[in-house]
């Protein structure tokens, strides 16, 4: 199953959720989001600097973390950056491809 890590910054009323119920209480809502899309959360950090939380899940595809963005940046509580992650395997292969491909001014 694909792997994407999730970048959440909270926005005033995130952080004011955060304070209000818990840390614990947003791992708890991400597990329960990503396991309705059909995925599983593999970790959940709280971080300081630009990034308030990061997550690593697991989903079925890209869909289902477009979905997922979607819903979390129209909710007003955070706004998220999502990254799909590649195990080096993948990389091995798409190394291996054949790509013709002619920079720009060429």
């Amino acid at each position: 199953m694909p792997k994407f890590l999730i970048k959440a910054s909270y926005t005033q009323q995130g952080v004011q959720g955060v304070i209000d119920s818990g840390g614990s209480s947003r791992r708890e809502a991400v597990e329960k989001t990503v396991s309705g899309l059909g995925g599983s959360l593999e970790s959940f950090h709280f971080a300081l600097g630009d990034d308030d939380a990061i997550v690593i899940v697991d989903l079925p595809d890209a869909s289902a973390a477009t979905a997922l963005s979607l819903a979390v940046n129209a909710a007003g509580g955070a706004s998220v950056k999502t990254v799909p992650l590649l195990t080096p395997e993948e990389v091995d292969q798409a190394a291996k491809q054949s790509v013709d491909y002619a920079p720009p001014g060429s």
